[in-house]
């Protein structure tokens, strides 16, 4: 497994992430319409984003934890029993903490 290349990859998400929050809470700050029907709808869609930024947060917060563990020199061992985080496991999750057996 390259280190650098799960690097990058969290590096690129990590800036995706802060982006889209970035455009949610823009969103979220809008002045809300005068038409209650149309507030209504709005409402709708502002628990809808909430609940993705908070998702988001939750990914941006396992990222960061990721990339403590690049820099630590530990990323790729499980957190838990310390054995390597399978390659195939890494590249799917780029964040994961926990091997495949811990992780159950």
């Amino acid at each position: 497994m390259d280190i650098t290349t799960q690097e990058q990859a969290l590096r690129a998400r990590r800036a995706e992430l802060t982006a889209h929050l970035a455009a949610v809470e823009d969103q979220l700050d809008e002045t809300p319409t005068k038409d209650w029907e149309d507030r209504s709808v709005e409402r709708q869609g502002d628990e809808v984003l909430e609940a993705l930024g908070l998702s988001e947060l939750n990914e941006l917060k396992r990222i960061d934890a990721a990339l403590a563990r690049v820099a630590a020199g530990t990323y790729g061992e499980c957190l838990q029993c310390g054995e390597p985080i399978s390659d195939a496991r890494l590249a799917l999750l780029p964040d994961a903490a926990l091997c495949k057996t811990c992780a159950v």
